[in-house]
């Protein structure tokens, strides 16, 4: 047997290059060639796209992909220039019509080519940094037939054209515009701004432009601003159906600036219809056009807040200063509720609430009510009519309806405090004569003064209608212990703790002698059952109700105040009483005496005593005899007492005076207190500290705030740096 060696082969490896042949890639681009060429003339139906995909394949697989490419360029270019041509062919509406449907057949034919070159997409484009088949074929558009000479113009020319026909009110199709407007969109945002965008918002300037000059010209402020917000929805409009919705902010941008910010100051002061007219006349629905128009543009609310300011002061400086208005306090206050109503209704509804609005109008509020030093009476006079008489009847929530309100205007007022003792003095008559329509109402009002000022502003308030309850208790006590009192003269005795209730200087009067026994009675009743207590009486505060017999012996119950009482009571035992004898008598003071019988003998209809000689003042001269004339068809006759609804001269300067002394030591103590917590302080921070801590209750006078200074210095409170003399330091 021979020795044969065995030889074992493996293949690792095998390539096998196939090179297509040029020829073979000259014939299947030519292939490919004329699919693109049937692609755009509509005769795809016959085409195989599997093979048209695997001859592409093949090319870019055997490194023809350059020629494909350009191949498809320059096919591609020849069709859109013969695209470009029949575009420019069109005339009139079937221009935009002819580019659109070339448009559309463009996008068919690119997504079909594009399919077709998916590989060469895939793998040689991105190789080679070409441009992607798609974008290709929008950039070769946009060179051919958007940039064409013959359309480029035509083009956006036919665009503005359309615009300014709708702008004019004529119809336009809105959905070829929106197809163009899509199509350059498409093209880039910059093919979009350049050919178009830019062109149509220098057009709309100019155009709205022009036209605001004719409307200001023509147009009251109320038309023009009605035309300027059509302007404005119509372009909103527009962009909404056929432009770039990033075009709105530019274009509504335009139309502000032309027809707002260019005129808003001949808007605002335009004679008769302007921004003062409008609040006048309560226009809302104008009011709110301007609001909303002028908040668009740069410092457009800024110039309605100021001129609402402005006229809001100077309005209400003439209502507060108006010596006509000052004469009936009431009416005076209600106007101004009025008028606060009249603007919280406007900021409410046209103004859509706004704070800045809202904070203007209170800072005018509070400018014009102090400008009146009455105010603070004034308002207080206000409440005591509503809750003597004005609130009758009037349902629960209308009554804090209107109480609210009241408090609105106490917290303009810089000087609360003197509100509070006018308060005072009219809440101490409306509780003594028992003429308030509702305690509730007035415990509310006292509620809502805690929740504003604090406990203290309302302390002493609380205390009188203590007082009032207590009072209750003890004439019940009273009669209880004294039986035998019970068919003569009923006494009702209120016994007001002096500091809660208004000062009252002390003023003796005579009474009758069957009344004083009935107070010593109650005196010694009272003293007996509360040690350490002294009663001083006070009958310029008291009523009284007599019975009374005139002649033909008619009969009335006549209330009357406690020195009516006392001068009537004396003509039981005289016919006629001269002026003097009656002072004399009675020890009235003169003032208070002759506004008395000027209530009983001048009054028509409740002159129950007649005068010598009949004229309309009380003379020390004068005698007086009971009316026996007197008749009135009611048996209960008030008679009211001759007195001015406001204070008197006197009156106020001594109102003011108390005012003023009761602020001394308020003002020492908030010095004290920031120099407790500060040690030193120089003297500028000093009275700007104690304005900030009072003007919750006052606004303070720097003279008074530094005689304070020097009062506390005296009494070695405070003391003067030796260097500075405007340094202050505490001494504990």
């Amino acid at each position: 047997m021979s020795n044969q060696r065995k030889r074992n082969f493996q293949i690792e490896a095998f390539k096998h290059r196939v090179v297509m042949d040029p020829k073979y890639a000259d014939k299947t681009w030519k292939i490919l060639e004329h699919a693109i060429h049937e692609i755009y003339n509509h005769n795809a139906s016959g085409l195989s796209f599997e093979e048209l995909y695997r001859n592409a394949y093949n090319m870019v697989l055997h490194k023809f992909g350059e020629k494909l490419y350009s191949g498809l360029v320059a096919t591609m270019t020849g069709h859109l220039k013969d695209i470009a041509k029949s575009v420019e062919a069109a005339h009139g509406a079937s221009f935009l019509e002819e580019l659109n449907r070339k448009w559309n057949d463009h996008n068919k034919a690119l997504q079909m080519i594009r399919d077709i070159l998916m590989y060469m997409d895939r793998t040689y484009i991105p190789s080679n940094q070409k441009t992607p088949v798609h974008e290709l074929g929008l950039n070769l558009w946009r060179e051919n037939v958007i940039y064409s000479s013959q359309i480029r113009t035509r083009l956006l020319n036919t665009l503005l054209e359309l615009v300014q026909s709708e702008r004019t009110s004529e119809v336009v199709d809105r959905g070829i515009m929106r197809n163009i407007t899509k199509m350059l969109m498409d093209l880039g945002p910059s093919v979009y701004g350049q050919e178009f965008e830019n062109h149509f918002l220098q057009v709309s300037a100019e155009f709205y432009r022009v036209e605001s000059q004719k409307f200001i010209e023509c147009c009251d402020c109320g038309e023009y601003l009605k035309k300027a917000e059509r302007r404005l929805n119509e372009e909103m409009d527009r962009v909404s159906h056929y432009l770039d919705p990033r075009t709105e902010k530019k274009i509504t941008d335009v139309v502000e600036k032309e027809m707002i910010e260019n005129h808003m100051l001949i808007l605002i002061h335009m004679e008769n219809s302007g921004l003062v007219h409008m609040l006048s006349d309560d226009k809302y629905e104008d009011l709110g056009r301007m609001y909303n128009l002028f908040r668009r543009v740069t410092d457009g609310l800024l110039k309605i807040r100021e001129v609402m300011t402005s006229h809001i002061r100077e309005s209400g400086k003439q209502l507060v200063t108006d010596p006509e208005r000052l004469k009936d306090p009431v009416e005076f206050v209600q106007r101004l509720l009025d008028e606060k109503d009249k603007y919280d209704k406007i900021i409410n509804m046209p103004f859509n609430t706004d704070k800045s609005f809202q904070n203007a109008l209170n800072s005018s509020f509070e400018y014009f009510i102090n400008l009146n030093p009455r105010s603070p009476e004034f308002i207080s006079l206000f409440v005591d009519d509503k809750l003597r008489k004005g609130l009758k009847g009037v349902s629960e929530d209308d009554v804090e309806v209107t109480l609210d309100k009241v408090m609105m205007l106490f917290r303009y007022l810089q000087e609360k405090d003197v509100f509070e003792k006018y308060y005072k003095q009219h809440l101490a008559k409306r509780l003594l004569s028992g003429k308030t329509v509702s305690d509730d109402a007035e415990r509310s009002l006292i509620i809502k003064l805690k929740t504003e000022c604090g406990y203290q502003f309302t302390s002493k308030l609380e205390g009188m209608f203590t007082d009032m309850k207590t009072s209750q208790d003890t004439m019940q006590g009273f009669y209880t212990s004294h039986p035998e009192l019970g068919d003569g003269p009923t006494l009702t005795v209120q016994v007001l703790t002096t500091g809660s209730w208004p000062t009252q200087s002390s003023i003796t009067c005579n009474l009758p002698a069957e009344m004083s026994v009935l107070c010593e009675k109650f005196r010694s009743y009272y003293l007996g059952t509360h040690t350490g207590r002294r009663l001083t009486w006070q009958t310029n505060m008291g009523t009284a109700d007599l019975k009374a017999t005139f002649g033909k012996g008619q009969k009335h119950e006549l209330n009357v105040s406690t020195y009516q009482m006392c001068v009537l009571m004396l003509f039981n035992n005289a016919d006629r009483l001269g002026y003097k004898e009656i002072e004399q008598a009675t020890e009235i003071p003169a003032p208070d005496l002759k506004r008395c019988l000027q209530s009983l003998a001048l009054v028509k209809g409740r002159n129950v005593l007649r005068k010598e000689p009949m004229s309309k003042d009380v003379g020390e001269g004068d005698g007086f005899f009971v009316n026996d004339k007197f008749s009135s068809k009611l048996y209960k006759v008030k008679i009211g007492t001759v007195v001015a609804q406001k204070e008197s001269e006197p009156e106020k300067q001594e109102t003011r005076q108390r005012v003023e002394e009761d602020r001394k030591p308020q003002i020492e103590a908030a010095i004290v207190r920031i120099m407790k917590s500060r040690k030193q302080l120089d003297h500028n921070n000093l009275i700007a500290e104690v304005t900030k801590q009072l003007q919750s209750r006052f606004l303070a006078n720097p003279t008074e705030v530094k005689k304070r200074i020097e009062s506390l210095i005296e009494r070695d409170f405070l003391e003067r740096d030796d260097g500075d003399r405007k340094l202050y330091r505490y001494l504990a």
